[in-house]
């Protein structure tokens, strides 16, 4: 005696239908079995009272919360519930929107909503820390010296106020006297800027004191005040930072820097590939400059070009070791005066990224590993 097939699972559904010519809705039932889907309209004066279709035949639209569920058939009617958990029955039954059904099950746990709320802060925790940096990098590497030439001058003219820089009050021998020394440190940077040397007295601005100092702009410009002249002891310590200062310019750390900050508009830059139109940051240039440090690596970098020109000129980075500790001495004295207030600009010498004496040890270590 054979026995009868068991019969298929059935999911009953209340919804209404739409027949795919109006907006009316008409009451109906949709049942569903592994099988495919029958459709029973419950009045309303629509034709095609009852209709079954195949599995294969019936698109399940994803569940959207507070939305009913859209089930639609191959003539373009559709029938819509709010019986989600049925359809999600029938949904397993057959294998439908399998990803998405798995996705709206981790959706549903707490744990796994924290852990991808973890991962997201995570995953935003690296682009700032390396992500940024990276694209800024690039960004740097690939703007054109036209952008360069915009960014130097609208910085300069900004700091040529009462509010930041005055003219130098070194005499005309001595400025000529430091523009020689600084001819051979020109030509030995290379990379085709327009490398010069400016003098200024950093203390006449009324709200912003530089002292001294000595900073380089994105395309070779070198700013140096009278009171870092006066600190140094001989031109040699004044060689090793306008060395150093080149090795910013030629690296593009500078360029890098104002780009990282701006943060999201260079994303914004990058992925229109717009860099030309990079010149319209000109203006958040010098606000940039006075509020950013350099990183770690850009200043060992530097310090490593200004030791590479000392040894090949005097055999020695003692001169920038000297002047180092000079500045981190005039600028308060202890061992953390580079973490103070105000010694964090990457205008200052003493960027507290690495520390000073940290710096000064590089030094002397490069100068005993040459040969």
């Amino acid at each position: 005696m054979s026995r009868a097939p068991a019969a298929r699972p059935q999911t009953a559904l209340q919804g209404v239908y739409f027949d795919g010519h109006s907006s009316r809705p008409h009451p109906a039932e949709l049942t569903l079995d592994a099988g495919g889907a029958a459709l029973r309209v419950q009045g309303g004066g629509v034709a095609a009272s009852a209709v079954h279709w195949n599995a294969a035949q019936v698109t399940v639209d994803p569940a959207i919360p507070g939305v009913r569920r859209r089930v639609t058939f191959p003539d373009g009617s559709r029938f819509e519930t709010g019986d989600d958990a049925a359809l999600r029955r029938w949904e397993g039954q057959t294998g439908r929107n399998r990803v998405l059904r798995g996705v709206r099950g981790l959706e549903g746990r707490w744990t796994t909503a924290l852990g991808a709320l973890g991962l997201a802060a995570a995953l935003t925790g690296a682009f700032v820390i390396w992500g940024i940096p990276a694209l800024a990098t690039q960004a740097a590497l690939a703007t054109p010296r036209s952008v360069l030439q915009t960014f130097d001058r609208e910085t300069i003219e900004l700091l040529d106020t009462e509010d930041y820089l005055g003219p130098s009050k070194l005499s005309a021998a001595r400025q000529a006297q430091l523009q020689r020394a600084f001819a051979p440190v020109r030509d030995w940077a290379g990379g085709g800027y327009p490398y010069r040397l400016l003098l200024r007295n950093g203390e006449t601005g009324r709200d912003f004191q530089l002292g001294a100092n000595a900073f380089a702009l994105p395309n070779g410009t070198i700013v140096m005040t009278d009171q870092l002249v006066k600190l140094a002891r001989s031109d040699r310590e004044l060689v090793g930072v306008l060395a150093h200062e080149t090795a910013h310019v030629t690296r593009r750390h500078g360029l890098a820097t104002v780009y990282q900050a701006l943060g999201v508009s260079l994303v914004v830059t990058l992925l229109t590939g717009d860099l030309v139109s990079a010149g319209t940051f000109a203006a958040a240039v010098p606000a940039t400059l006075l509020r950013s440090g350099y990183s770690r690596t850009a200043e060992s970098e530097a310090d490593r070009v200004s030791a590479a020109y000392m040894l090949r000129v005097y055999g020695t980075t003692r001169p920038l070791q000297t002047m180092l500790a000079r500045l981190e001495k005039a600028a308060g004295g202890g061992p953390d005066s580079s973490e103070q207030d105000g010694g964090g600009s990457w205008l200052d010498l003493l960027s507290s990224h690495p520390d000073t004496r940290e710096r000064i040890d590089d030094l002397r270590a490069l100068e005993e590993a040459n040969p």
